[in-house]
């Protein structure tokens, strides 16, 4: 569902980190940047669209086309795109290496050690988007949004010249306080700076939204949960 979001109304970009979700809201012509500890308190102020650096939907067998399309799209970086988030994981398992063994007993592939410690946030999410299907909620992938601004790959988030372009690329975007978002609000909070560049590109997908993977109708998981990647 492809609506328009009009400039003055209100969208959030969130990606999380170790101790919560970077919320990065935008708002008319201004922006803000927050850092609250769980889903509920970063979604609790009325927003037109949502978009978060995390899965939404799932499969039973880890298998989206959405991911598989997304790390086409970064290729040669496909990697950066995380895939295998499945809800039986983390509902059934308390420990990875027991889930491990379940997933090869299924023949499905293991879950990574990445995956599996995104595993809180990844059910908090799902858990959210479920009990208010109301809300316009969409996963966002923020490589693919860097990669739509820059109009080629870009080099790691990870390096001096990469940080560097992210950065140059959401300031032409608008957003002119990330210097200051990244040297002072974010002490103190466990952020990183990749983690506020993250979230302020998937705040662009939730206002400008200008394609995602699959393209047209999302296919659905078993709970009706759409498993789509916008950009």
């Amino acid at each position: 569902m492809m609506m328009a979001v009009t400039r003055n109304q209100p969208v959030i970009g969130l990606d999380g980190f170790r101790n919560g979700w970077v919320a990065v809201a935008i708002d008319g012509a201004g922006c803000a940047i927050s850092f609250p500890a769980d889903i509920s308190t970063a979604l609790a102020a009325p927003f037109t669209r949502a978009a978060i650096d995390i899965p939404i939907g799932m499969t039973d067998d880890g298998e989206r086309a959405c991911d598989k399309l997304a790390r086409d799209k970064l290729a040669p970086h496909r990697s950066r795109v995380f895939t295998g988030a499945r809800r039986w994981l983390w509902e059934d398992h308390t420990d990875p290496d027991e889930a491990n063994i379940e997933a090869s007993r299924r023949g499905q592939t293991r879950a990574s050690r990445q995956l599996w410690h995104l595993g809180r946030k990844i059910m908090e999410v799902d858990a959210f988007v479920r009990a208010h299907r109301d809300c316009d909620i969409r996963e966002a992938h923020p490589e693919l949004v860097f990669l739509r601004l820059n109009g080629a790959p870009l080099p790691s988030k990870k390096t001096e010249q990469g940080a560097k372009l992210r950065r140059d690329l959401l300031v032409a975007a608008g957003f002119v306080e990330i210097d200051d978002w990244v040297t002072r609000a974010r002490l103190g909070t466990g952020a990183k700076p990749d983690d506020l560049l993250d979230a302020c590109a998937v705040a662009l997908a939730a206002r400008d939204c200008a394609g995602c993977v699959p393209e047209g109708e999302a296919p659905r998981d078993a709970h009706g949960v759409a498993m789509q990647v916008w950009f």
